[in-house]
């Protein structure tokens, strides 16, 4: 028995011993040990070449587990419950579709009261609601509710401040605990921590906001915007600084950033360190000290020359001049310079762990932004000298799309995007898909009401043989010339036939001889599938026996009487071209036919004959048109012009109902609308086709049209004048007819470029002939003879 107790007295001294041999130094921490947990020291290693290394930290500095001024994840908890006490929200749990079944989706927002204050931003916003195609004033009609108290400036420091919100809308009978509801936010939180909370319970509305946290954004539910300055326009917005002769794509500057350093808070840890990749060549990293009303109080030894260089400088020639821009994190995840690198075709490098990156849900941003790690800074230089030139090139070019398709103006920010993403979750079997958002025309222009697939719409024809990247993430910061993987794109062609649409307005109610003769040459191309009358009469269409025999089937439509009737998506149109014709305009069956093949290269595009010119009078202040005979083109009339269908859906359903009311309200404005609105989804001008030298037959004055309508311009008009010059008038009782069309289209003009924010229409100087077109060679030779018949 003692032998026992020996050995087992020997067992529990070894291993005390051992205890105390091996980790004897980690003991000697616990306040157990020492009773004096808060005055101990971490020993850190004395090295032996100390007098060779650089000292960046202090052993009190490592003792620290941080700022103090930042929020523990205990205090950051708390705040995300405060705010998303639903932060299991998904559509399907808190939102109430049967609200959009009836009506569609259709937007309403509270009346404002009298006594209420609106930042310029916020007025902004609900002035882009209240003139958009969703706005609905009966709110027993709307799908979704957007609040009149100004919720985007939640920093209670702010004069922007709104207090007592949740008061305020707890007594809204509409609130129904925030479902269907929109929440904008752009600051949240305040000092020194700023975290993101918003003063009050969302419940269950959406929150579409900036600077937003991965981990408190709910996906499908919540959006991400960017943050925008007050000075942000409400529409139209400055274009994109990249031009077609910019290239080599690489600038004098790879990289630059200039900007704020936060000496303490949250958010100086990124700006702190941007310093260490400062060479002053290739790239430049400024920062200042100066800001805040103490910054000398907390000013290092860094500040004061950091100053002096940043005064060296100007950062809109950074921006020009620069390949890529820094955006690193400020007090808040976003910034500012995020829209404006966006802008200057400069590719952001994002320095923002978990931000929440504006629409991702739809945008790719790997196309067009670089996403860094904050902590791995120092690695960022040597990445993007990896880029090849050809991404780069491609990289600039994807800011450019971005910027003008979804960030140029308040209008484009939260009227169709936000919209248009949250309509998707509502039908997600009839939602945009991600190649549609991220090319050229964009995601807004392209309805998915009118078709899902590809093939059905204009942009996308010249797609053909071509291979797309297969969709990735974020561009992350990895081993230099990576490639994504190709996806082959099979692309198709515009139909091989055209739908003729005439438009009869005679008062008469009789086929006059013009359009007799017009359904006979229309009909006898070998390209026509069918021929559509729209009939814009009061008296009712001649009988079937009246109108001509044809070998194509022949369609009348009866109208309302509105000018806006002849763009309607009418089922009857089969085809992907449209032949838009007025009753008396004038072509051969050459001229049609020959358009039409010119139309099948270009089926984004209006191709016809008679044209205008669009040009700003610097006198009178306001747009103006001239028909006159010059090198210049802009317009061409839809009196007699080929375009792809799918615009009858956009004039249709994409422009709001008051630009529709505009056309009927205006003579001869209606043609402008489409080139306009063609113009503006495209970026590119009409085309002129050859026409033959005819006159203009003598026809009775017509309501809506303008002057050149069929096929010519009248003779009085066609000698060449500058089109930068107002047009003569004309005298006499025609005149005083055409100076009234002239008025209108010149208030047409200013009231489009007004709503637009700037003039689309796109001017050129080019007309398409057909091959040996006057040449003096034999007619046989020619393919189209009868085009140089008189």
């Amino acid at each position: 028995m003692q032998t026992r107790k020996k050995y087992l007295f020997l067992t529990f001294l070894a291993s005390w011993l051992l205890l105390f041999f091996f980790g004897g130094d980690k003991l000697r921490r616990f306040a157990f040990f020492s009773g004096r947990k808060a005055e101990v020291r971490r020993n850190w290693p004395h090295w032996t070449d100390r007098s060779l290394l650089q000292s960046f930290a202090e052993p009190e500095e490592l003792q620290s587990d941080g700022d103090p001024s930042l929020p523990s994840p205990q205090e950051r908890r708390a705040a995300r419950l405060s705010v998303y006490k639903n932060s299991g929200c998904r559509m399907e749990t808190c939102f109430d579709f049967s609200r959009c079944e009836k009506h569609g989706f259709k937007v309403f927002t509270y009346p404002r009261e009298r006594d209420q204050p609106l930042s310029e931003s916020y007025s902004k916003i609900l002035a882009s609601i209240e003139r958009s195609r969703y706005y609905t004033p009966d709110p027993a009609a709307a799908c979704l509710f957007v609040l009149s108290i100004d919720t985007l400036d939640r920093d209670h420091l702010s004069g922007q401040y709104v207090r007592n919100v949740d008061e305020k809308i707890r007594g809204f009978p509409l609130w129904n605990g925030g479902r269907n509801h929109l929440i904008f936010n752009l600051y949240s939180g305040t000092w020194p921590n700023y975290t993101e909370d918003l003063g009050f319970d969302i419940g269950q509305a959406i929150l579409a906001k900036a600077s937003f946290y991965t981990q408190n954004f709910r996906p499908g539910f919540d959006i991400s915007i960017p943050l925008f300055s007050k000075d942000h326009p409400q529409r139209g917005g400055e274009k994109g600084w990249l031009y077609q002769d910019s290239i080599p794509p690489k600038k004098k500057y790879l990289l630059v950033f200039k900007g704020k350093r936060y000496l303490t808070g949250i958010g100086s840890g990124t700006r702190n360190a941007l310093h260490h990749i400062h060479n002053g060549k290739d790239i430049v990293s400024l920062t200042t000290c100066k800001h805040g009303k103490d910054w000398e109080k907390h000013k290092d030894t860094r500040c004061d020359k950091d100053n002096i260089d940043y005064e060296k400088f100007d950062y809109q020639e950074l921006l020009h001049n620069s390949t890529f821009c820094i955006v690193p994190r400020g007090r808040r995840l976003g910034s500012f310079r995020f829209l404006e690198a966006l802008q200057a075709a400069c590719i952001p490098v994002l320095l923002s762990d978990g931000w929440e990156l504006p629409f991702a849900e739809a945008i790719d941003w790997g196309k067009a932004a670089v996403v860094g790690n904050e902590r791995l800074l120092l690695q960022i230089p040597s990445a993007i000298r990896c880029i090849h030139p050809e991404r780069v090139l491609a990289f600039q070019q994807q800011t450019q799309f971005l910027w003008d398709a979804y960030f140029s103006s308040v209008d484009k920010i939260h009227l169709p995007g936000l919209w248009q993403i949250i309509k998707d979750r509502l039908l997600p079997h009839r939602s945009r898909s991600r190649f549609l958002w991220n090319t050229l025309p964009g995601g807004l222009l392209a309805l998915p009401d009118f078709s899902t697939h590809l093939g059905d719409f204009p942009f996308y024809y010249l797609q053909h043989g071509r291979t797309l990247p297969a969709p990735a993430e974020h561009s992350q910061l990895s081993a230099c010339h990576s490639t994504s993987p190709l996806l082959p794109f099979s692309g198709s062609s515009p139909s091989e036939k055209f739908t003729a649409f005439i438009r009869a307005i005679s008062p008469a109610g009789t086929l006059s001889q013009p359009i007799l003769r017009l359904i006979q040459a229309v009909s006898a191309s070998q390209y026509c599938a069918q021929i559509l009358v729209l009939w814009s009469c009061e008296k009712p269409p001649p009988p079937s026996g009246k109108w001509p025999q044809t070998t194509v089937p022949l369609t009348i439509i009866q109208g309302s009487g509105k000018l806006s009737d002849r763009f309607f998506p009418y089922t009857a149109i089969q085809t992907d071209a449209v032949l838009s014709l007025d009753e008396h305009t004038s072509l051969s069956t050459s001229e049609v036919d020959f358009a039409f093949v010119v139309w099948r290269s270009f089926p984004e595009r209006i191709v016809g004959f008679p044209t205008l010119s669009h040009f700003w009078d610097p006198e009178q202040q306001h747009w103006g048109y001239t028909s006159k005979w010059t090198n210049e083109l802009s317009i061409v009339l839809t009196a007699a012009a080929f375009y792809h269908r799918y615009y009858h859906s956009l004039f249709t359903e994409y422009l709001p109902a008051g630009l529709r009311e505009l056309v009927d309200g205006l003579a001869a404005c209606e043609d402008i609308l489409m080139n306009v609105l063609v113009a503006a989804v495209t970026k590119l001008p009409p085309i002129k086709v050859t026409q033959r030298k005819q006159q203009k037959e003598s026809v009775p004055q017509q309501v809506g049209r303008g002057d050149g309508d069929a096929g010519t311009p009248p003779a009085g008009e066609r000698s060449p004048s500058p089109p930068r010059s107002p047009p003569a008038k004309v005298k006499g009782t025609a005149g005083a007819a055409g100076g009234r069309r002239f008025s209108q289209r010149q208030d047409c003009l200013d009231q489009l470029a007004d709503w637009f924010g700037y003039m689309p229409l796109v001017s050129s100087q080019l007309r398409l002939d057909p091959v040996l077109f006057k040449d003096q060679v034999s007619v046989l030779r020619k393919k189209y003879p009868r085009l140089e018949k008189p």
